[in-house]
């Protein structure tokens, strides 16, 4: 079942799901990086993941000089749950918007409940 892709393209799509967050929000990203990674290696199966303080936690007088949060998109991950390149494409744009959707502090019950799950 799993797809064949290359990591360029993999990365091309990343930065296309990247690029469909609304200008609204995307502005309000602030000191996060992306990161692609081949798998977690505590959880081969995750798809991604992200790590550091949501927005909603920042408290403006405390965060300075915190390092970048990260999210990290696991290829092989997603690769393997897919059939086609065109499940890949989908399948980057969810994980990269439920991680994104973290970062705003977004947890996992409602990111289910907007299908984002």
């Amino acid at each position: 079942m799993a797809v064949s892709m290359s990591a360029d393209r993999f990365e091309e799509l990343v930065g296309d799901a990247l690029d469909q967050i609304p200008p609204e929000l995307a502005r309000a990203i602030d000191n996060v990086v992306v990161l692609i990674e081949a798998r977690n290696p505590e959880d081969p199966h995750l798809l991604g993941l992200y790590q550091g303080i949501a927005l909603t936690d920042r408290v403006d007088s405390q965060y300075g000089g915190m390092l970048p949060d990260t999210i990290t998109i696991y290829r092989a991950a997603i690769l393997d749950i897919c059939a086609d390149d065109a499940q890949v494409v989908d399948e980057v744009v969810i994980t990269v918007i439920h991680e994104i959707a973290h970062y705003f502090g977004i947890d996992e019950d409602r990111l289910h409940e907007l299908g984002w799950g």
